[in-house]
């Protein structure tokens, strides 16, 4: 007996070809603003920690973690920072931006803005959340600017220390988030400028920028800014 075999028609393929393409633009389109938007908090991490300062300053006459009166400036838990022994109240926020120390002053700065009311978050030094974090889950810290390149948190394409007031970091920064976040806010080269990037694996305090033509997309890095 014959038996007639019905396949798909070119018509009927070239639809399932369009609407799989379709399905697949939606899909890249969707992770692109995901990933714009990650970008977009990322940057707007290192915006907020000016409007921290200079809010607190307003307040109260002094710095955030540097504030020797933070006591008596703000309700309880309020906690006057103890080391660096001797730094309180000199207008640098002393203490590494990823100390895990409760008592420097770099530490202390999150405690302090967030009684004062300009950021959200615990207040208790000891919370597992009290140090806050990044889009991607990484740390993100604040100290003062130094010239000693053993205390910088990075240095630049010249071996000189990255240069600010106040310098932000920002951990586990994938590198293509990396480079639109330095094209966005300094001069698109993560070894110059304000804005440097150095592989978060190994860290360590004066570690080398890594120049953008470099930046491997997959790999996570630590972005500092200074201000």
């Amino acid at each position: 007996m014959k038996h007639n075999q019905s396949g798909f028609t070119l018509i009927e393929i070239a639809i399932v070809l369009v609407i799989i393409g379709l399905l697949l633009g939606g899909v890249l389109k969707g992770q692109e603003l995901i990933n714009s938007a990650k970008v977009k908090n990322l940057a707007t991490d290192f915006k907020n920690i000016p409007v921290f300062i200079y809010g607190y300053q307003d307040k109260f006459k002094a710095l955030p973690g540097d504030d020797s009166a933070a006591a008596t400036h703000l309700p309880a838990p309020a906690t006057n920072a103890t080391t660096p022994a001797g730094t309180q109240g000199n207008g640098v926020i002393n203490g590494n931006w990823n100390t895990t120390i409760n008592t420097d002053e770099s530490f202390l700065f999150w405690q302090h803005v967030r009684l004062a009311g300009l950021a959200q978050g615990p207040t208790g030094v000891t919370d597992p959340d009290y140090i806050p974090k990044n889009a991607v889950s990484g740390k993100i810290g604040i100290q003062g600017g130094t010239a000693t390149l053993a205390s910088t948190p990075v240095k630049d394409a010249n071996g000189v220390a990255i240069r600010g007031a106040y310098i932000v970091c920002s951990e586990g920064i994938p590198g293509k988030f990396a480079k639109q976040m330095d094209t966005t806010l300094d001069d698109g080269n993560t070894a110059t400028g304000s804005m440097l990037a150095t592989p978060t694996t190994g860290y360590v305090p004066g570690a080398a920028a890594t120049a953008t033509a470099a930046i491997e997309d997959a790999t996570s890095y630590t972005v500092c800014m200074g201000i």
